[in-house]
């Protein structure tokens, strides 16, 4: 999972985010943790191990090749996980939040101007993110539901079409949200990973020697003397350390305590024995006799339940992705960066808990599609990877601005730390690139779609609010001249959207050209996003007046918050305003876009895809929750 910029963050905590990040909740707080944020990476054992013996044959034909691979599992998950972000990464929070956006949103405060690349990485590193939550749900259930195969060796026909049935289960519970399930994602969770520490101990008390593995060195010697299959074996290492980015993402959910103490006090400790059971399993049965170690050194008696626990574990993972892609979407639409979607609120208390329809749907779509195309979890493996380490990059690079030019440390120490990290995430990218034409081609290319769809809705805006503000009528010069020349006036108050704070907003003006009245109270409403992830009421919104009929309001939300403008209005008392919803009129301008004569081929294609995007985007009266019956729509056409 990544960005496991998950944030299926909201998904494992409804009561966690209700209680805060209190010392007294910190129980329940890191057992929410446990379920949600290391659900995926909890989930990398049934495969990564067995991966990195079988990518290449003879790959691991002796026990010191063995001990060689273990090594480099272990300082996988320790440099990158422990280290990186446990450590530093969790540390960089934008006013409690975590992830890719939020990185980015952080970077950029520390300018006046931000540079265009530091906004490029958090459009790649969010691409990058979607791209990987199509193959996460896949390889993860499929991996756990491929036990059933040593069940019984008959269901292996059976194994596609299981995990079709439980993924599209999986989506079909999305639209009655994830506050129940939740709950049992913490405790299930955290027997999955005892179970995971019980079951490797067992093979390590009979052969302890596999404890070798731990000295770096053979590591170092096992790529030395495999050069030429390197690059193969450290991208099926790095299946190992794949949703170490949901450390990050749910940081606004738990806090960094509860996280650290989750990884420190059962994640790493119990993901290391199994690693290490698992190396001492196959030496003790020889390589050329092991298939999926994994599930091999279960007892045959216990072989089934742990069957079904994996597969419980896996749906977890899951549905921690499903839920942060939910997030991630809705933090993007916040920052402009994707046209406006539908989202539907699953829990009366909880405003993380959210459902997006358009993005459960195209989801679920690539996920069948990818299980059904690969039809395994090996082969599903080869796609998987590119799309992680992609974000990983993006997170250092953002990380390393941070670090600079927020918490002020020496350049020499922020030189050495990136140059350290990108060589090792470097390694993890170039490891899995080389995996391309194998199936790594898939996330790259959802990555590559998403990045042009957010960038072409970027610069479409960015070209739409050039050539109306061109065509607009300064709302100073409207104002005075209406206050010289009063019209007639009606009861009530008009609020008139707009998104520019200096032009007179389209829909004022074709009222007044056609209706040729005034309310007694016109309120100029601009809604803002802030780089923050909340906004405290007591700053929410602040009121100019013009005169005694015109009024500039602007109501500003937090990137991570549901824009709801009546309950923002509602604020407004405090400062003097007496809103009344039953009195008052919302106008908005509605746009029609036509396409026009374009300079060049890039231009036309991609002003044809913002008119798309535009059309389907959702209405905006549903996504600022104002009530329907309150609303006058006004049309305009706009060429671009």
């Amino acid at each position: 999972m990544t960005q496991a910029e998950t944030t299926g963050h909201q998904a494992g905590i409804a009561a966690a985010d209700h209680i805060g990040h209190a010392k007294s909740n910190l129980p329940i707080l890191t057992l929410g943790a446990i379920g949600v944020v290391y659900g995926d990476i909890g989930t990398s054992p049934i495969y990564a191990f067995r991966q990195a013996m079988y990518v290449r044959p003879g790959a691991a034909s002796s026990d010191i090749e063995v001990l060689g691979l273990l090594s480099l599992i272990v300082w996988a998950l320790t440099l990158t996980v422990a280290v990186k972000y446990v450590f530093f990464v969790t540390r960089a929070d934008n006013n409690g939040e975590g992830g890719t956006l939020s990185l980015m949103a952080l970077a950029r405060k520390t300018f006046t101007n931000p540079p265009v690349w530091i906004t490029a990485l958090g459009v790649l590193g969010a691409a990058l993110f979607f791209g990987d939550a199509i193959i996460t749900p896949a390889v993860s259930v499929l991996s756990a539901v491929e036990g059933l195969e040593l069940v019984q060796p008959g269901m292996t026909r059976w194994v596609v079409p299981i995990t079709l049935v439980l993924i599209l289960g999986v989506f079909a519970v999305q639209r009655f949200g994830t506050a129940k399930v939740s709950i049992v994602f913490g405790p299930v969770t955290a027997i999955w990973f005892l179970t995971l520490g019980i079951a490797g101990l067992s093979n390590i008390i009979q052969h302890p020697e596999i404890l070798w593995a731990i000295n770096p060195l053979l590591g170092v010697q096992f790529l030395v003397t495999h050069f030429g299959i390197a690059f193969v074996v450290i991208g099926a290492i790095f299946l190992a350390v794949t949703g170490a980015e949901a450390l990050y993402v749910d940081l606004g959910h738990f806090g960094r305590k509860p996280i650290v103490l989750a990884w420190f006090g059962l994640v790493f400790p119990c993901l290391l024995l199994n690693y290490f059971g698992q190396g001492a399993y196959v030496i003790s049965h020889g390589v050329d006799n092991v298939a999926s170690p994994f599930f091999e050194m279960i007892p045959e008696w216990g072989l089934l339940p742990f069957v079904i626990l994996a597969t419980m574990a896996t749906i977890i993972a899951s549905q921690a992705v499903i839920t942060g892609t939910y997030s991630l979407t809705q933090q993007a639409i916040a920052l402009n960066m994707l046209p406006r979607m539908v989202v539907h609120h699953t829990s009366a208390t909880q405003s993380g808990q959210i459902y997006m329809p358009q993005i459960n749907s195209m989801l679920m779509i690539g996920v069948l599609v990818l299980v059904a195309a690969f039809g395994s979890s090996s082969a599903l493996s080869n796609a998987y990877g590119i799309a992680v380490s992609g974000v990983m990059i993006v997170t250092l690079m953002l990380l390393v601005v941070v670090m600079w030019r927020n918490w002020k440390w020496h350049p020499i120490a922020v030189v050495l730390f990136g140059v350290a990290y990108l060589c090792i995430d470097g390694g993890f990218f170039a490891a899995n690139v080389s995996k391309l034409f194998q199936g790594g081609w898939v996330p790259a290319a959802v990555a590559l779609f998403v990045a042009l769809i957010m960038w072409s809705w970027m610069a479409g805006r960015r070209r739409l609010s050039e050539k109306t503000r061109r065509d607009e009528v300064p709302l100073e010069f409207l104002v005075n001249n209406l206050a010289k020349k009063k019209p007639t006036t009606v009861p009530g108050t008009a609020i008139f959207l707009t998104s520019d704070i200096e032009g007179a907003p389209t829909a004022l003006l074709h009222s007044l050209k056609h209706y040729k009245v005034l309310h007694e109270q016109n309120v100029i409403l601009t809604v803002r996003t802030s780089a923050s992830p909340r906004v405290p009421d007591d700053e929410k919104v602040t009121i100019d007046a013009y005169n005694e009929l015109f009024f500039r309001v602007v109501v500003t939300f937090g990137y991570m918050e549901t824009p709801n403008i009546p309950t923002a209005l509602a604020l407004a008392r405090k400062l003097g305003w007496k809103f009344d919803i039953m009195s008052t009129s919302f106008f908005l301008s509605r746009r029609s876009l036509k396409l026009g004569k374009k300079s060049g081929p890039l231009r036309f294609w991609q002003d044809r895809l913002f008119i798309r995007l535009a059309r389907n985007a959702s209405d905006a009266t549903e996504y600022f929750h104002i009530p329907t019956g309150r609303v006058v729509e006004i049309g305009t056409q706009v060429v671009i």
